[in-house]
């Protein structure tokens, strides 16, 4: 196995993607060092260690308790999230294309649509796990509908979360939450390929196109029978998997830093007091979601707050998905893995007055 880490790129892949005026550019190991990620990083292990060691003391500064105490808990609450994010893209490198896109389907329109909006739900991750296995998905051919449906529909539609979300607001709530957020992926995910189609926005330049005889099962048999499971294959597998999710990672960690300084400074009990079930609770809860970085963990509880104390179950919505939506990671993410600002930014000028209008509606019908 080479050692090379975009191996798992082809010939085509790159050919593509320079006519296209992009790069392969994985992980930038002979280029100018990656301040943001060792930055991060660095601060996220001394704070997370200070934690460890010294938990409160009074001779730190109170925020600076909170400040560690919050980097702590969301390393301790995201890690595992990470963790299979790393694992599930280090498969999909070893994946063939045609494999993912037979799944997924290589047609733009409802059917791929519907298709990435299903297993966006279906997969069993955070918000931070996600998006690493979202831009492996565009490496492998997704179109941007399908990678934008899938996204918006994963980060707290798990199945974990999902049985939180129950004990919390009960299950027509939850059900409710569930049939909203795919509502808003599906029509998200066909506005992207719409305006792909139109030239507003630009197309994936990788593509697959499967050969009308591919069958999967019987492909992917023989892919597997042809495969040798060597120590040396998985130990591989990993590290390109390591060093494929570094891009996301250094983001992941700077959102943690920020999200740190928040909770320093803004106190999250102050959500049932001023986020009712008003247009300026609504108009809040935007904000401050918008602002807030949390993991999908972390943004669950406090919505189901905004339930259950302040009585805006609208608000609660509107705080899941325009978390998700104005979630400047993941706007910086999809902008790395795309190599363009204009998809990027159009994932909340398309999603944040869906989020709104809908959560304004279940206000109104709550009060």
């Amino acid at each position: 196995m080479s050692d090379h880490s975009c191996d798992h790129i082809s010939q085509q892949e790159r050919v593509a993607l320079h006519q296209h005026g992009q790069h392969t550019d994985c992980h930038n190991t002979k280029g100018s060092p990656d301040f943001l990620f060792w930055m991060s990083l660095i601060s996220v292990v001394i704070l997370y260690i200070h934690y460890g060691w010294f938990e409160e003391s009074a001779s730190f500064a109170k925020w600076y308790q909170i400040l560690t105490s919050s980097v702590y808990e969301l390393i301790n609450t995201i890690w595992w999230g990470i963790a299979v994010g790393i694992l599930m893209v280090a498969g999909l490198a070893k994946i063939p294309r045609q494999f993912v896109m037979s799944l997924l389907g290589t047609n733009t329109g409802l059917n791929g649509i519907l298709r990435a909006t299903a297993a966006g739900v279906l997969l069993d991750l955070c918000s931070h796990g996600i998006l690493m296995v979202g831009a492996k998905l565009y490496q492998r051919g997704a179109s941007i509908g399908q990678v934008m449906a899938f996204l918006i529909a994963s980060p707290w539609n798990s199945f974990s979360l999902t049985l939180i979300l129950i004990a919390l607001i009960g299950i027509p709530w939850t059900l409710g939450f569930i049939a909203l957020s795919m509502l808003i992926a599906i029509v998200v995910g066909l506005l992207f390929d719409r305006f792909v189609r139109h030239g507003v926005l630009p197309e994936n330049p990788i593509k697959v196109d499967l050969p009308d005889d591919f069958r999967f099962w019987p492909e992917a048999k023989k892919g597997l029978s042809d495969t040798q499971f060597s120590f040396k294959f998985v130990t591989g597998m990993l590290i390109d998997g390591l060093k494929d999710s570094r891009m996301v990672v250094r983001w992941i960690l700077f959102g943690v830093l920020l999200a740190g300084l928040v909770r320093a400074f803004i106190s999250p009990e102050q959500f049932g007091t001023y986020f009712g079930p008003t247009l300026a609770g609504l108009g809040l809860t935007v904000l401050v979601a918008t602002i807030l970085e949390v993991c999908s963990e972390g943004s669950t509880p406090i919505a189901a707050d905004l339930l259950t104390r302040a009585q805006a179950p609208g608000n609660s919505f509107a705080f899941l998905m325009t978390g998700v939506s104005t979630d400047y990671t993941e706007i910086m993410v999809i902008k790395d893995t795309t190599k363009s600002w204009k998809i990027a930014l159009f994932l909340p000028l398309l999603t944040v007055p869906q989020v709104i209008v809908i959560a304004w509606l279940m206000n109104g019908a709550a009060l």
